[in-house]
């Protein structure tokens, strides 16, 4: 019985350590995705030419965008038409 009285010590310093190393943990998960973008270019963060993220206003009109461009005949590309409505052919 002295045997489990020892041990009751050492469990209540474990017991502590381990809930505040799984708090940290689910806490970090959350923060992680917002604090990248907080971080200056110079620390190893974001540069500012990068695209948003997804999910967020500025994303969904980037892809609208690029979309758009997408879809916009390129003029010196073979099968495009013309202003007058004639299709070009291919060059060989």
């Amino acid at each position: 019985m002295t045997s489990r009285w020892r041990q009751l010590p050492l469990l209540l310093c474990i017991l502590p350590v381990a809930c505040t190393l799984a708090g940290c943990s689910s806490i970090n998960s959350h923060l992680s995705a917002g604090m990248g973008d907080m971080i200056p270019k110079w620390a190893g963060g974001l540069p500012a030419d990068a695209p948003p993220r997804p999910g967020t206003a500025k994303y969904d009109e980037m892809m609208k965008q690029r979309e758009r461009a997408r879809l916009e005949p390129k003029p010196n590309e073979p099968g495009a038409q013309s202003t007058d409505g004639q299709v070009t052919a291919p060059a060989n």
